[in-house]
């Protein structure tokens, strides 16, 4: 019996089946480059340590559900030269996450909020955080569904839980029935606890309607501001193909 078929039981029942992927190559360098036993045990389990922080950040990204893989370095800052790279820039290190803080990204349809939103969660995956995408409708609705069934409160965590929750497209329509307060809720329990990105297409000022009550808009308003990056983002839509070609040609120059 060969010394990898005696250390893969052994292995096994440690959790290190990982470092059988990379076992061979590893003691073959030993060899070759005669190193000697503490540098041998570090690759192996610098191997195995990558391994795992690879396979963790595939599930926080794929438990973060995006609707795409979109990161700032795929995001064309040249297209909407008005866009506020730096804040952006600044808010990538996630400083924000960790001070559960609020990023607002208002600007009209196709200029890019999604597109930065989910940049951002991926950076947050990339350092470790827990992030949920849910578009506000979805969910809203999720939340009106579980009040039938009685499920509301573990609904609510789902939303409430994660390090950053990123809601997209909030306003695109009219609040209705328990939305508000369900809204409000969410933003009531995530208030210094965790940090929230939401993309809107209408101005902070306009959110207050949504809310169809005075007392609760000002609440929600309160939270939300208190600790919180407002970014403007202006300009072309993306889905211009025009627009696109100008930015193209301008680049190119």
């Amino acid at each position: 019996m060969t010394l990898t078929e005696h250390l893969t039981p052994v292995l096994k029942k440690l959790r290190l089946s990982g470092i059988l992927d990379t076992l061979e190559l590893r003691l073959q360098q030993a060899i070759d480059g005669n190193l000697d036993y503490a540098e041998f045990l570090f690759r192996i389990l610098h191997d195995e340590t990558e391994r795992r922080d690879t396979k963790q950040l595939s599930l926080r990204i794929r438990r973060a559900n995006f609707e795409h893989e979109r990161t700032l370095e795929s995001f064309d800052f040249n297209f909407n030269p008005q866009v506020p790279r730096a804040k952006i820039i600044d808010l990538s290190t996630c400083h924000f996450v960790e001070r559960h803080e609020n990023v607002l990204l208002i600007g009209p349809t196709g200029v890019g909020k999604s597109h930065v939103a989910q940049a951002l969660g991926h950076r947050a995956c990339r350092q470790g955080h827990q992030v949920l995408y849910v578009a506000a409708h979805d969910m809203l609705a999720q939340l009106r569904m579980a009040r039938a069934d009685q499920t509301y409160d573990r609904r609510l965590l789902r939303f409430t839980a994660p390090d950053l929750l990123i809601i997209d497209d909030l306003g695109l329509r009219p609040l209705q029935h328990d939305e508000p307060l369900d809204l409000y809720e969410i933003i009531r329990q995530r208030y210094e606890r965790g940090a929230l990105i939401i993309t809107s297409n209408r101005a902070v000022e306009e959110w207050a309607p949504l809310f169809k009550d005075e007392l609760l808009a000002s609440a929600a308003a309160d939270r939300l501001l208190h600790h919180s990056h407002v970014l403007v983002m202006e300009g072309e839509t993306y889905r211009n193909p025009r627009a696109r070609r100008r930015a193209q040609e301008l680049t190119s120059h």
